[in-house]
């Protein structure tokens, strides 16, 4: 198996994953301006702030992810040329690291996270507060979508990693 291969191949995955963050960042910013266009209703005009921050946030990380994941594809053949054995070796360091921060954030974190404010929207009555509940609970479901994907993948990354390790 050659293991630059498949760090390429996760790479280049991860390129056309993170995108999402910005397309649903996107839709967050316009549903921001419709809110603040259209919206006649209190419980419309609270939605303004709650979801133009949720867009915000989105972008920031779609973004921040695809450089990342960019400028590491573009340094695997050098690192893997330098020196194979330690490029497998920090590379299972980072995906086995990166699992870890899935199971805590994405897997334990944010199911709490969206628990809690469904339990806002159910006891507190003031708009902002719902539209603030409704919108974090939109803005983790497209972060889970997202990164249950991303994870499943660095999985398998991970696996062949360890695969040529053992080897």
């Amino acid at each position: 198996m050659d293991i630059l291969k498949a760090a390429t191949d996760w790479a280049k995955a991860e390129l056309v994953s993170t995108p999402f963050f910005v397309l649903f960042g996107l839709g967050f910013l316009v549903a921001s301006f419709g809110f603040w266009q259209l919206g006649k209703t209190e419980m419309a005009r609270a939605y303004i702030i709650p979801t133009l921050v949720a867009g915000t946030l989105l972008v920031i990380i779609g973004l921040g992810l695809f450089f990342t994941n960019k400028s590491r594809l573009a340094n695997f053949p050098t690192a893997y040329q330098k020196d194979a054995p330690a490029f497998v070796e920090s590379e299972l360091a980072r995906t086995e690291s990166t699992l870890k921060e899935y199971k805590n954030v994405v897997f334990t974190a944010i199911p709490i996270i969206l628990i809690i404010c469904a339990l806002i929207i159910l006891l507190v009555d003031k708009p902002i507060w719902r539209a603030s509940a409704i919108t974090a609970i939109a803005m983790l479901v497209v972060i889970l979508l997202i990164d249950g994907t991303a994870s499943a993948r660095i999985d398998n990354y991970n696996q062949q990693l360890m695969s040529v390790e053992k080897k």
